[in-house]
């Protein structure tokens, strides 16, 4: 079976976690859950006991030390400085123009919790067996929920004995009544943002469908310089790039898009109240992380850095404190936290 080549998406500030996350320190290098930060245990999940190759990361400069100083081994991997933030096609296109063609990548976001690695990796090699027959491997995760936050995939004929299938449609982050009719359907799953690709068929591919974003790259990697294990794209090439995420440029265009049916207790951890719910709770739903006390309390969440919290006798709320910061709010508040002045304004 051949090798994958995990590349790890460091992009994103992960304001909605404010003020835990900063831009400073995004919530990718941050232990949110348990001790390990969610972008070691990204590396860790793809480990070479596994059957899978050193890690190519792609991080913008301000995030090369957190990246080198979190890898497993520091060692083992190689780094792709991304000049600007230019959307996800950019990124992934940049670790396949460094890979020879026929190299298997797994698109990993860095910032994403997976409970159940053994199922994970499962999916990673029926999809990288796929994708080495040039399909555009999509990990489509089961719906526990109505999710209005999320894309979903439409299942369609199954691709032979692979355990895949192809892609009927994506549909974009629906209303309530959408994303319930879809959990009723059975036929739908989230589209989780992770990929398999040969490097060589996704380049073919977005050269066909979105010729200025292939060429750029190609032209910067080519203009490119290493230092070490990190690898400089030409930042003036680089610059020019509209920036488009991978699904709009590809994956939504290509007639060669498949999906990989997985359970594998998945979270973006895209908002406090997505954390709430992938962290241990007690029988009254309460998570505490840090010095707190609950008393009469059903549905709350406590993190604090420092000061202990006295929580009495209220439910469904979010109390996060981080150094002179405090920020509070329900769960129907948790995605507008990153509007507030110190998330916009860091």
């Amino acid at each position: 079976m051949s090798t994958i080549v995990p590349v790890i998406l460091c992009g994103g500030s992960g304001t909605r976690l404010w003020p835990r996350s900063r831009k400073s320190k995004p919530k990718p290098f941050l232990p949110l859950i348990g001790e390990t930060t969610l972008f070691a245990a990204t590396a860790l999940r793809c480990s070479r006991d596994a059957g899978f190759a050193d890690p190519v990361v792609v991080a913008g400069a301000a995030h090369v030390r957190l990246v080198e100083g979190q890898l497993p081994s520091a060692s083992a991997g190689s780094i792709i400085v991304e000049p600007e933030a230019k959307n996800t096609a950019a990124a992934i296109a940049l670790a396949a123009a460094r890979l020879p063609a026929d190299a298997i990548m797994l698109v990993c976001p860095s910032d994403h919790y997976i409970g159940d690695v053994a199922a994970f990796r499962a999916a990673a090699h029926t999809a990288a067996a796929m994708a080495a027959d040039d399909w555009l491997v999509s990990f489509g995760i089961e719906p526990t929920a109505p999710e209005t936050g999320f894309g979903y995939l439409k299942r369609g004929d199954p691709i032979g004995t692979t355990g895949g299938y192809q892609v009927e449609r994506f549909v974009e982050k629906p209303d309530l009544a959408r994303a319930k009719a879809f959990l009723a359907d059975g036929g739908f799953s989230w589209n989780g943002g992770i990929f398999a690709f040969r490097a060589g068929a996704f380049m073919d591919e977005l050269a066909r469908h979105r010729p200025d974003i292939a060429q750029a790259v190609r032209a910067s990697v080519t203009q490119g310089h290493e230092d070490g294990d990190r690898f400089h794209p030409d930042a003036a090439i680089f610059a020019t790039i509209q920036g488009e995420s991978v699904d709009y440029a590809v994956m939504e265009k290509t007639s060669r898009a498949a999906m990989v049916p997985v359970a594998m207790e998945w979270s973006d951890i895209g908002n406090w109240q997505a954390l709430h719910e992938a962290l241990p709770r007690d029988p009254h739903g309460n998570a505490v992380r840090g010095e707190a006390e609950l008393k009469n309390c059903r549905n709350v969440l406590v993190d604090s850095d420092g000061p202990h919290v006295s929580v009495v006798g209220v439910d469904n709320l979010i109390i996060v404190v981080d150094g002179n910061n405090i920020m509070i709010t329900t769960p129907d508040g948790a995605q507008l936290v990153g509007k507030l002045h110190g998330a916009v304004n860091q």
